[in-house]
């Protein structure tokens, strides 16, 4: 793993938990909430309240689906306030350079230190279409920007930064099924414009993810930056196949649908294939944990991370 950050002069200690995990070859296993449609926050905290201790950290997302919620980064400090390590999701599509580097400085100050860099979905997708995208920086550029602004303590423009810069950098990814001549461009792009963590899109077939990881560290890369997984808890088969039909990088093996489909209980099953995947990703070399996602099913999260019981167990060795 890579050295303590240079970018925070006498840190004898990790920025955050989620950084703490990574660094100490613990498996991390992060959660995602989604900020309501609300003015009161009590009900999203409530939510979230059941993830503490459990999960490692837990994403605050940022306008998903293209749909309008509360700021990210209010709900953000919300869970901050509350006890509950956020990762910020922020993505490009809603701010220009400006606002990125803004919304950095503030999300220090409201004690946030992770920070999840993302495009976002394109304004055509969601409830308001005729809503244009900004777009000012793309996803790497983002990334090479917060970097520098933690590494040198200056904005772009050159003024200098005031205080410390601790930020913990993140970025989204597609696992594959390797060919025989993969490289992972975007990724290794990633990596060198300053991500400290990846997190993935749903790969809920254990065999993809070994071979995906394999070649991962065959390239070095794994070593480099930590790979969380992301699964579900999927509540039905035909939740499952919308996964799979909408959701682009959806991986999801026909022989978990036949499962919800043959389930008494697809819920429960749901549930329950989603603890086999977590207890499976912690054998995976290479796989530095898991973020589980259930934007319609939030209330399993906590039971199947705590039923799992891999969270912060010894993550598999590299040989």
């Amino acid at each position: 793993m890579r050295e303590l950050p240079a970018h925070v002069p006498g840190l004898t200690a990790a920025i955050s938990e989620l950084e703490r995990f990574l660094r100490s070859g613990l498996f991390a296993v992060t959660a995602e909430v989604s900020p309501p449609v609300a003015t009161d926050a009590a009900a999203f905290v409530d939510h979230a309240l059941p993830l503490k201790g459990l999960a490692t950290a837990v994403n605050v997302t940022d306008g998903a689906s293209a749909k309008t919620h509360m700021s990210s980064l209010a709900a953000a400090h919300f869970l901050v306030r509350h006890g509950i390590e956020p990762i910020l999701q922020m993505t490009c599509r809603d701010r220009n350079r400006l606002a990125l580097q803004a919304d950095l400085l503030g999300a220090i100050a409201l004690g946030i230190r992770n920070v999840l860099v993302l495009r976002g979905d394109d304004p055509s997708r969601g409830d308001q279409p005729e809503a244009k995208g900004v777009f000012d920086l793309l996803t790497i550029d983002a990334l090479a920007m917060a970097h520098r602004m933690r590494t040198e303590h200056v904005l772009p423009s050159g003024t200098p930064i005031e205080g410390v810069v601790p930020l913990l950098l993140g970025a989204a990814e597609t696992p594959v099924d390797p060919p025989a001549d993969w490289r992972p461009a975007g990724l290794l792009a990633k990596a060198e414009a300053g991500a400290d963590f990846i997190q993935t899109q749903f790969c809920m077939d254990v065999a993809v993810v070994r071979r995906y990881a394999a070649r991962l560290l065959d390239l070095g890369i794994a070593q480099r930056v930590p790979i969380l997984i992301g699964i579900a808890p999927i509540p039905s088969a035909r939740s499952a196949r919308w996964m799979r039909e909408q959701l682009f990088g959806t991986t999801i093996p026909e022989a978990i649908v036949e499962r919800l489909e043959r389930a008494a209980d697809p819920k429960r099953e749901g549930k329950r294939i989603c603890v086999e995947l977590l207890q499976e990703l912690a054998t995976i070399p290479g796989i530095a944990g898991a973020h589980v996602m259930a934007p319609r099913f939030h209330a399993a999260l906590p039971e199947v991370i705590a039923d799992s019981g891999v969270a912060g167990s010894p993550r598999a060795s590299v040989k």
